[in-house]
């Protein structure tokens, strides 16, 4: 039988799986279209699309590791391998918008053909953004669902994609007006939506990777003392992914009280603890006696 985790993370790859096939269905048709009529901005979007598609499969080669069972060498799990494969994302829009720009600055100082900017223009435009838009939704909703990283990152991806295809939609009307010099700027704005998702993926990766804060103290506190014999706690700390939150803290109790109960207390809090927030998956307690004033 398939283990909890496993059944999770497969439930993810079939979301990446599905948005693979969209992602390369989309970039085919704008890069296709973008280099047939000569307009930059919209094969710039077409390979946009196609580094969401390179994004599914570091999102996958990422799933792969992280569903590993715990073993001697990763008693914490393996399941941080999706965030830092979050960051595979990241590097592949920084290469991207990189390439745009670099191209987009060239073609303001070097015109390029004209583009041919017609009624199929449009019509690629809007049918793949709305397939963009569709996938980022369900995949935002997924992600979230799911507690995945990868999805999360992933659908921030999407969703640079979609600002980038309406700069595009924009750029086509203003050419068609006689403006062909927008089509390299819009290359550079796209570029610089890509690097800004990217930046996004990186902070929010950095948050767990890094040990960042993962709850609030007085969220953790407040339970604590509600269990019976817990006198004060403090030194509260928190870390971790928001569906593998770790946490460990100092409680006090009466120093005349028996190895025994306190024993019995400590489970009581990491029980308490887990029911009240089910996304912590262990709890470290160190009991101390509290001084008598």
């Amino acid at each position: 039988m398939k283990s909890e985790i496993q059944k999770h993370y497969n439930r993810i790859r079939y979301v990446l799986i599905i948005v693979l096939a969209l992602n390369w269905l989309v970039a085919s048709a704008k890069i296709f279209y973008g280099f047939l009529s000569k307009c930059e901005s919209m094969a710039a979007d077409g390979f946009h699309s196609l580094a969401d598609g390179a994004s599914n499969i570091i999102g996958l080669i990422g799933i792969h590791f992280a569903c590993q069972p715990i073993d001697k060498d990763h008693p914490y799990g393996h399941k941080k391998y999706e965030t830092f494969f979050a960051l595979g994302i990241a590097a592949m829009l920084f290469i991207v918008a990189f390439n745009l720009a670099k191209e987009g600055v060239t073609h303001l100082f070097i015109p390029s053909a004209k583009p041919v900017v017609d009624l199929k223009s449009f019509i690629v435009m809007l049918a793949t953004m709305g397939i963009n838009i569709w996938v980022m939704n369900y995949e935002r909703r997924e992600g979230k669902k799911l507690q995945s990283d990868i999805l999360i990152s992933d659908a921030m991806h999407t969703n640079a994609d979609i600002f980038t295809s309406a700069s595009v939609i924009i750029a086509l009307i203003v050419i068609k007006l006689g403006y062909p010099i927008l089509d390299p700027i819009a290359t550079v704005l796209i570029s610089l939506f890509i690097a800004h998702a990217g930046y996004d993926i990186i902070k929010q990766s950095s948050n767990v990777l890094c040990d960042t804060v993962a709850l609030d103290v007085r969220k953790i506190e407040s339970i604590v003392l509600e269990v019976k014999g817990v006198k004060a706690c403090h030194k509260i700390r928190s870390r971790g992914r928001p569906d593998d939150i770790h946490i460990d803290l100092h409680v006090q109790v009466n120093p005349d009280m028996h190895v025994d109960n306190a024993h019995r207390i400590s489970y009581a809090i990491e029980e308490a603890i887990k029911k009240g927030i089910p996304e912590i998956t262990d709890v470290v307690v160190h009991i101390e006696p509290k001084e008598k004033i």
